[in-house]
């Protein structure tokens, strides 16, 4: 990764991986067209990596753009503003990035933060790992079997009780599941048995985000320790 955000500032846009667009580059006044500024795109970005990258890789790659990203053309003012305006668009408040792009006067014509412009007319250009993560994400826990029950992994089949702390109330709830279930069928339970609405939940336990698609004993949480669960409204 160092090699290649090293390099980003030499690459052309046509030469740069569709994944990995260069940092920034310097456009002269009036190159981004006349006036020409589209509303955020309320639509998560898609992509895939060519090589399967874990969750904690993409972290690596984000922190190593943002420390290097300033030392490219641009403001330091303007990378802040697009680094909290790519946090909050992952986590889907559009409407918080674009008032962040907006009080920053980043035009983005073609309503995206990979290619954006400062009123100055200087070009900036996000890599997509920076909004979201890959398709092809890998999990840590996919990389191993899941513990034995007396390494404090849940046995597959069982009838077990999680902790679940909610965001709002910084309560937990003990809910009752099967280490078969998905994320997202537990997340389902949660949602009935303390009738949350209608919310966005996100799971995480150690910091890391639990995908939907996994089964609750592939985790290896210890008993009684407990998932955190991030409510948000669900627009």
């Amino acid at each position: 990764m160092g090699g290649c955000i090293g390099n980003l500032r030499n690459r052309s846009p046509s030469r740069a991986s569709s994944v990995e667009p260069a940092a920034s580059v310097s456009s002269p006044q009036g190159s981004r067209g006349v006036g020409k500024n589209v509303s955020l795109r309320h639509e998560a970005v898609r992509w895939k990596s060519d090589l399967p990258l874990t969750e904690k890789q993409i972290q690596d790659k984000r922190e190593e753009f943002w420390d290097t990203a300033p030392a490219f053309d641009g403001r330091k003012e303007i990378w802040d503003a697009l680094k909290a305006a790519a946090t909050a668009f992952e986590s889907e408040d559009y409407g918080l990035a674009q008032a962040i792009v907006d009080g920053a006067n980043i035009t983005l014509p073609y309503g995206g933060l990979t290619d954006c412009y400062d009123e100055l007319g200087t070009r900036y250009q996000l890599p997509v790992y920076c909004l979201s993560l890959p398709v092809n994400v890998v999990a840590a826990w996919e990389k191993s079997a899941s513990l034995p029950s007396e390494q404090g992994g849940w046995v597959a089949g069982e009838e077990i009780v999680i902790k679940v702390r909610l965001s709002t109330t910084s309560k937990d709830i003990k809910l009752p599941v099967h280490s078969l279930d998905t994320i997202a069928e537990c997340k389902q339970l949660l949602k009935e048995q303390e009738d949350l609405g209608e919310v966005r939940q996100r799971w995480f336990y150690g910091g890391i985000l639990l995908p939907d698609r996994f089964r609750i004993n592939e985790f290896n949480i210890p008993h009684n320790h407990v998932i955190q669960s991030i409510i948000t409204d669900n627009v």
